[in-house]
């Protein structure tokens, strides 16, 4: 009964509205077989949508881009908005790229699956793990055989301190330090929960 509960609440909470404050594991998928980028140009276009949509409410930690799906990890701040503002501006980031997509590719119809997921970070065992799973899931889908080696997540960028859209301080702090970070990415942690 409490694993049926809690599988409930999670289809709950799947759809409420993004909370300034709060930190959010933001991930979504390509419709059916299709994929979401199938050049380096898509990739970066979409970054820039990113930072066009979602940059002047958010703090990014982490993301990954993957030929069928992302993953971002954010912080919603505290910007004097409706709690349905910051998601329609998820929505708005993947129809406007899908819009430009479709164009370029000449095709019809949505790229992402219907809604994009969010998953609330409520503690620090769970938010080192999802550090890891982002920075690692080119490995796991064996695009890659470590996590600097894909260069469409924000693991280079943290491990360079370089001045991105990425605040890689405070991901740093969490690890402890530089060092710590870069072990802790030498493996997969148990993703199990995630």
């Amino acid at each position: 009964m409490e694993k049926v509960r809690k599988t409930i609440n999670h289809k709950l909470t799947a759809m409420e509205p993004l909370k300034p404050g709060n930190l959010y594991h933001i991930y979504n998928h390509a419709n059916g077989n299709e994929n979401l980028f199938r050049n380096e140009e898509n990739y970066r276009f979409f970054l820039n949508k990113y930072i066009k949509y979602i940059a002047s409410f958010s703090s990014t930690f982490c993301y990954c881009l993957l030929p069928n799906h992302i993953h971002f990890l954010v912080r919603i701040n505290d910007v004097e908005q409706s709690d349905k503002y910051y998601s329609k501006q998820f929505s708005n980031l993947f129809s406007s790229y899908t819009q430009s997509y479709n164009k370029i590719y000449k095709r019809r119809g949505s790229l992402f699956l219907k809604n994009f997921k969010r998953k609330p970070v409520e503690d620090d065992d769970y938010l080192l793990k999802l550090a890891n799973y982002i920075h690692f899931n080119p490995v796991k889908h064996g695009f890659v055989e470590k996590p600097e080696d894909w260069k469409y997540s924000s693991y280079n960028a943290i491990c360079k301190q370089a001045n991105t859209l990425i605040c890689f301080q405070e991901v740093l702090e969490w690890f402890g330090d530089l060092e710590n970070f870069k072990y802790n990415h030498r493996f997969p942690l148990d993703l199990l929960n995630l």
